[in-house]
């Protein structure tokens, strides 16, 4: 990520995001992502929506939908695509809302759901890659390189001892085998 490789990168890339976004970053930063805060964000997220729709829909539509409980119980309905049809916005104006609710809610949620799966999958490629550079013990794969290659040389020392290329030994008599 080119944020961890480069602190400057980051801090440009934090300066162009949301109070929220960064909020957000730094929580998950410190604490991780888990699936239950995955799951409290989507359906403070869906509680915020309807609130906010609910309301709009009451003041836009007041002869079709009377109060703001009403309004609320028309958003749920909308948002998770129950539909019962016993509260049904009457004028243009609040058809136009429930459309702008349908679609935009389709599309935030399934957002925020990709980000969220995009989150846990990269959570586990790096786990999976961590833990393919540790050994069994946990030993990070520096010591264990350092084994093989002291290995080889020895490897190597012994080769060369065998076929008489060391130095250090007399040389063989043609007679020996």
């Amino acid at each position: 990520m080119v944020g961890e490789r480069c602190p400057a990168a980051k801090k440009s890339l934090m300066d162009n995001s949301s109070w929220l976004e960064r909020k957000i970053d730094r929580r998950v930063q410190r604490w991780g992502l888990r699936p239950w805060v995955a799951a409290s964000f989507i359906a403070s997220a869906w509680i915020v929506a309807i609130a906010a729709f609910g309301t709009l829909q009451h003041l836009v539509d007041p002869e079709s939908i009377d109060t703001v409980w009403l309004g609320m119980w028309w958003a749920t309905e909308t948002v998770t695509t129950v539909g019962y049809g016993d509260v049904i916005p009457a004028q243009a104006s609040g058809k136009v809302i429930a459309s702008v609710m349908m679609i935009g809610g389709l599309a935030m949620f399934s957002v925020i759901t990709g980000i969220i799966t995009s989150a846990f999958v990269t959570r586990a490629q790096s786990d999976r890659s961590a833990d393919s550079i540790q050994g069994d013990a946990g030993d990070s794969l520096e010591p264990r390189l350092d084994q093989v290659v002291a290995e080889l040389k020895q490897v190597r020392l012994e080769l060369s001892r065998l076929q008489g290329d060391d130095p250090t030994l007399p040389p063989r008599s043609e007679g020996r085998s």
